[in-house]
């Protein structure tokens, strides 16, 4: 009988262990997520993109990334059609299919870069940080077509 007690008692405590883990660690998983406003790349790193787009991109979305018919313009209209995706998704895009002679050539690094400059080129701001290009990070930032309010400011109502 104090043995069942004992393993009883022990399932309590884990259980309520594991509850307050899960429930501590909440705020944190939400902090995690970060938007293209927070700086999630730098201004070398954007730098070095424009290099490389120059090299790998321009011939078909041109010098001024204006689009030339066939390629569509990666400022501008760029920006709503990649809204509510995740970096992921355009930095997948750029990785897998592009250039268009020569898919899937890019290496990561380079990826990187070029999408840090397509940041840098539609408005939204340098951080201290290189945008990396592990999926996991890069799916933890959402591509916020417009700024999003402060949390203080989403509650309030007028």
């Amino acid at each position: 009988m104090n043995r069942e007690l004992v393993m009883r008692a022990g399932l309590v405590i884990l259980a309520a262990t594991a509850f307050c883990i899960g429930v501590a660690s909440r705020p944190v998983l939400a902090q995690a997520r970060q938007s293209v406003w927070d700086g999630v790349y730098t201004d070398a790193q954007a730098d070095r993109g424009k290099g490389q787009y120059g090299q790998h991109c321009a011939v078909c979305h041109g010098a001024a990334l204006e689009g030339n018919g066939e390629s569509p313009p990666l400022v501008g209209q760029f920006i709503p059609d990649w809204a509510g995706t995740t970096l992921a998704d355009l930095y997948d895009k750029i990785e897998t299919t592009m250039p268009l002679n020569a898919p899937g050539t890019l290496r990561p690094a380079i990826a990187a870069d070029i999408l840090a400059y397509l940041l840098q080129a539609n408005g939204f701001p340098a951080g201290a940080n290189e945008l990396a290009t592990a999926q996991d990070a890069l799916n933890a930032i959402s591509f916020d077509a417009h700024k999003p309010k402060p949390p203080a400011a989403r509650g309030k109502s007028r």
